[in-house]
């Protein structure tokens, strides 16, 4: 009789070892939750000989179990609360529970039966638990056939449970795995996405840093973006300041020339539409699109495969659009190219907007420069007007028909004067800059500004010392260098009201010409201590306008020159000034001349 029970015994553990290892391959075929859920309540529902199985499954932070059951061909999802009927207690005990009568146990709720029709007779539900003993879910197995659950299907449930916990575990870490992985595989993208873009803006930044004008700054910014979106044409449309219209400001691809002479209407077009609406246009199919410009592509004879626009925002409202045309390898334009599209419209409204603002300011400077150099022009027209009307009126005294002709020239020389000074100020309203550099002979050039100097200090009891002790070359804008002796002059005959002395020597190095102006002053005021050379810095002149001296420093920067001075209150006061010489040929020194003005 021993010998029969324990052949019984291995029997059934031979059995319990088979299912077991049934349920083992069923569930290591899959690592798809809802489908291993599935196999592992059928070979459940089938080794415990029952009439159904649920699995339910924990979750923690709703503190619920879960489960799918297929209901009329459909996939169904199934909620209890921890503590609600037999599986919620198990889930929340952590203990077995076999029930012969389910309805004679007050933890069976038997609303499910009343709706579904079903009657639930045995129970045995049985805890899930992790490596670690905590609990993951519940196994249920209802209505035993041909009576009660067993300690041995209690034993054999609890060990087919073990199994299904091992492989739902695996199936959701690989679940999480997978979903790592796809998490990073989404954030590679985005910052390889992103890496694009800050390329592609840094690329922009370049072009923009090397254009020289408005025009050359969008045809760089429009063939950067077309090399790097991948399209065969692209413009740019702006809008002018008091019109309705917007003008092809830029434009590379085919047919660039003739878009570059073409405007269209706020509202015409694509184009027309962003610009007026502020919205983004992808059009991949332009011929059914009603915003599209046919009568433009025919125009040009250019029909476009598909568009994307985006309009260029100021602070101030939209300045424009930039458009592009046919996407190269694809059917049309996505959401990626517009993004990237954004940040190149971006881009390119901030520096449209810093062009034209650097352009006003180079106009207003312009201007207000033009007019210093007018007011320093009228300024220094007082100098030949002065020796014009002093030979006018020497010529009137005299009979002489060669002194009269000498008296002649030398007007005639003034009007030069004054006609330069006149040039100079267009030359610079145009945006050019003119210095005419040209070899000059300081014998002739010392001669006539010791004469211009007389006449300017005729009647003003000033004693003009004029020492060249170089008369060879150099060479310098002799016109210029003349309105740098006037004016000196003009200074120290301001600064010596009631007469005195003026020293001016020419002298040099072999790499400079050295030219010192020295009066018996009053020296300079403290008040203009460190902006002795600003414009418009006077003090206390009646006829002064602060203008002489900057034009002078002016003039001497503009040979690459340098000018100093220094001043002793009540002694007077001297300024250096130091050019390049660049070539020089050696002359005697010659005696200074003193004149009596």
């Amino acid at each position: 009789m021993a010998m029969v029970d324990l052949q019984q015994q291995l029997a059934r553990e031979h059995e319990k070892f088979q299912s077991i290892q049934r349920i083992a391959r069923a569930v290591g075929s899959t690592l798809d939750l809802d489908e291993l859920l599935r196999l592992i309540v059928g070979k459940i529902t089938e080794l415990m000989d029952a009439d159904r199985s649920t699995l339910y499954v924990l979750d923690e932070e709703r503190s619920e179990l879960w489960t799918k059951v297929l209901q009329a061909d459909e996939l169904r999802e199934i909620r209890l609360n921890v503590g609600e009927g037999i599986a919620g207690w198990v889930a929340q005990s952590g203990q077995t529970v076999n029930v012969e009568d389910a309805y004679a146990d007050p933890r069976f709720s038997p609303d499910v039966d009343r709706r579904s029709g079903y009657r639930t007779r045995s129970i045995l539900c049985v805890p899930m638990r992790d490596i670690e003993g905590q609990t993951t879910g519940v196994v249920q197995v209802l209505n035993k056939r041909g009576g009660r659950f067993t300690e041995e299907d209690e034993d054999l449930l609890g060990a087919l449970v073990s199994q299904a916990s091992i492989a739902i575990e695996n199936s959701r870490l690989y679940l999480s795995v997978v979903r790592k992985n796809q998490q990073l595989l989404r954030t590679q993208q985005a910052l390889e996405r992103r890496m694009r873009e800050l390329d592609l803006l840094l690329e922009l930044q370049q072009e923009v840093n090397q254009a020289t004008c408005l025009d050359e700054l969008l045809e760089r910014l429009l063939e950067r973006t077309i090399e790097r979106m991948g399209v065969e044409a692209a413009s740019i449309l702006l809008r002018t300041d008091g019109t309705d219209r917007l003008y092809f400001r830029g434009a590379v691809g085919e047919r660039r020339d003739a878009v570059r002479r073409l405007s269209v209407a706020m509202g015409e077009g694509v184009a027309g539409w962003v610009a007026l609406s502020g919205d983004t246009a992808v059009v991949n199919d332009p011929a059914s699109d009603s915003r599209h410009c046919r009568d433009l592509a025919e125009r040009l004879s250019f029909h476009p495969r598909n568009i994307i626009c985006v309009p260029l925002k100021g602070q101030d409202g939209v300045l424009g659009a930039i458009e592009l045309l046919n996407k190269v390898g694809r059917d049309g334009f996505d959401t990626d190219d517009e993004r990237l599209l954004t940040l190149v419209a971006g881009r390119a409204a901030q520096s449209i907007e810093l062009a034209r603002y650097r352009d006003e300011r180079i106009k207003e400077s312009r201007m207000a420069a033009i007019g210093q150099s007018l007011s320093g022009m009228l300024h220094d027209l007082r100098t030949p007007m002065t020796i014009i009307s002093g030979y006018a009126q020497l010529m009137a005294d005299n009979e002489d028909p060669a002194v009269r002709q000498e008296y002649v020239e030398n007007i005639q020389r003034q009007f030069d004067v004054m006609s330069a000074m006149a040039k100079e100020v267009l030359a610079f309203a145009k945006g050019e800059s003119t210095m005419l550099m040209r070899k000059v002979y300081l014998h002739k050039f010392a001669k006539e500004m010791e004469e211009h100097l007389r006449h300017e200090f005729a009647g003003k009891n000033i004693q003009l010392m004029f020492d060249a002790r170089y008369r060879g070359v150099a060479y310098f804008d002799e016109s210029k260098l003349r309105r740098v002796f006037h004016n000196i002059g003009r200074n120290a005959a301001q600064a010596m009201p009631g007469g005195g002395r003026f020293n001016v020597t020419i002298d040099h190095t072999p790499e400079q010409l050295l030219i010192t102006f020295a009066d018996t002053g009053g020296g300079i005021p403290d008040e203009l201590e460190g902006r002795l050379f600003d414009v418009f810095a006077t003090s206390g002149k009646r006829d002064g306008t602060g203008l002489g001296l900057a034009i002078v420093k002016k003039i001497v920067e503009d040979h690459q020159g340098e000018i100093s001075y220094e001043s002793t209150p009540s002694q007077g006061t001297t300024f250096t000034v130091k050019l390049p010489i660049k070539r020089s040929v050696p002359s005697q020194p010659v005696k200074p001349t003193a004149t009596a003005a």
